[in-house]
Formats: structure tokens, C-alpha cells, sequence
């Protein structure tokens, strides 16, 4: 079953040790909207995406889906 990129955000949070607050602090935005975004209940913004890729060092596709590497 392929994944979500709300699986990928989760996976690469938690490979990494961080909290949802962490990341929120990065994303500038708080705990609870990073949390819809893990969950899928909200989109992530194109602006996040990009911010988280640099962050963890993969790309942008990886994240969304795109491929897996």
C-alpha cells in the first residue's frame, strides 16, 4: 500500500526524534494545525512542504509521494 504524505510528514518526524511542536515552531504555525497535517485533514502549504524538504534533506517528491527515494 503506498503511503500518504501525511504518513511520509509522521515518518520523517518521528525518524528524526521531533515533536509535532517541533516542527510546528519551524513551520511557524502550532502544534494543532501541524497535527491536521499529519492527519490529513488539511493540506500542507507548498511554502511547508518546500521548508520541511530542506529540513530533512529529501526532496520535495519524496514527501509528497512522488517517488521513494
Amino acid at each position: 500500500m503506498a503511503k500518504t504524505y501525511a504518513d511520509r510528514l509522521r515518518e520523517l518526524r518521528e525518524d528524526n526524534d521531533l515533536t509535532q511542536n517541533d516542527i510546528a515552531k519551524l513551520l511557524n504555525t502550532t502544534q494543532q494545525v501541524y497535527s491536521r497535517y499529519e492527519h490529513g485533514e488539511n493540506e500542507t502549504p507548498i511554502r511547508h512542504i518546500v521548508t520541511l524538504a530542506r529540513f530533512y534533506k529529501v526532496s520535495s517528491d519524496y514527501i509528497l509521494g512522488l517517488n521513494d527515494k
